[in-house]
């Protein structure tokens, strides 16, 4: 699979792909407000959507506020049942997506799966939830995928899977873990349904907030004013207390990723491996801050369908 690294340095989930994956898609892409009205706990001012061109890359943007949170839908013309739902990274300070579905969204749809971008709020713009407004939009974005599986979408509604990269490998983390905090009050029946991903895939990730190899920028960004509250750092720290009940994981990085330290994505399968979750931990050798190079010999190294082997062992292929 050909990747765009700079499109995903930085933690953006999209990849360049070729005609015949294209093909697979459905024409027209779908944007979906998260939430019926404005978002909980919307300031008085409000938040304005601000989005820049990150390259002279047509399409490479990021959001650096968000205050219209939607989902991007990549539908498959040959659907499997099955959905993932993409979290990109950008530190907590922006969100590297697309307006229309991604490399990897695409590469999904290809293979059978929808595919469900999420563009998320950020905690710098000053929602009520602070620390937990990304993890509104994730709970929200899992219920509304499973309230329309099987009517909206042809998937079934046990077998939604999460990916998340960089900043977004904290999120989809918490979501794998932190599903059942609640974070807002129901604002209609989609909030009614579960938002447990069925199995989560944290790609070179933000796990820490504690001292040793956080991610200094990631952690300034989410905890704020209180980044250096000592019990603010735990309860945001994505391997600290992970309950009984939380998603597998797939964990992924690199040996020579200079801006999550590897020992992030140690941590988190040391975490999984305390509180018995299935678990299956790769560090690669080269790729940086992204996906893992081809090996020398010019073999690619397969991380997607490593992935997508690990979660159709905990349920989510057909």
């Amino acid at each position: 699979m050909a990747i765009d690294r700079r499109t995903l340095l930085g933690a953006g989930a999209a990849t360049l792909v070729t005609a015949p994956a294209l093909a697979q898609v459905t024409a027209a892409p779908e944007r979906i407000p998260l939430w019926p009205g404005r978002p909980p706990g919307e300031p008085d001012a409000g938040v304005r959507n601000v989005v820049i061109q990150r390259s002279k890359t047509p399409g490479d943007l990021a959001w650096t506020s968000v205050g219209d949170p939607v989902l991007v839908v990549a539908r498959p013309t040959r659907p499997n049942g099955a959905a993932i739902l993409l979290i990109p990274g950008g530190g907590y300070t922006r969100v590297a997506t697309r307006r229309e579905p991604g490399g990897i969204a695409r590469d999904l749809a290809a293979k059978g799966y929808t595919a469900f971008e999420l563009l998320y709020r950020l905690p710098h713009d000053g929602w009520a939830a602070g620390p937990d407004t990304p993890l509104q939009d994730a709970q929200r974005a899992m219920r509304l995928i499973r309230a329309g599986a099987g009517t909206r979408w042809a998937i079934d509604p046990a077998r939604i899977g999460v990916m998340g990269f960089s900043a977004g490998g904290h999120l989809a983390a918490r979501i794998a873990t932190r599903f059942a905090l609640k974070t807002y009050d129901p604002v209609d029946a989609a909030d009614t349904q579960s938002p447990r991903p069925m199995v989560a895939g944290l790609f070179y990730p933000v796990v820490t907030m504690l001292d040793e190899s956080v991610h200094a920028a990631s952690r300034k960004e989410l905890l704020g004013a209180r980044l250096a509250d000592a019990g603010w750092q735990r309860r945001y720290s994505a391997q600290i207390d992970i309950p009984a009940d939380a998603a597998p994981c797939f964990v992924t990085t690199n040996t020579d990723d200079r801006t999550v330290p590897a020992a992030n994505s140690l941590l988190m399968y040391a975490g999984l491996a305390a509180a018995k979750i299935p678990a299956e931990l790769h560090i690669f050798d080269r790729g940086g801050h992204g996906p893992p190079t081809s090996r020398r010999n010019g073999a690619v190294i397969d991380w997607l369908g490593m992935y997508l082997a690990f979660a159709a062992d905990h349920g989510l292929a057909g």
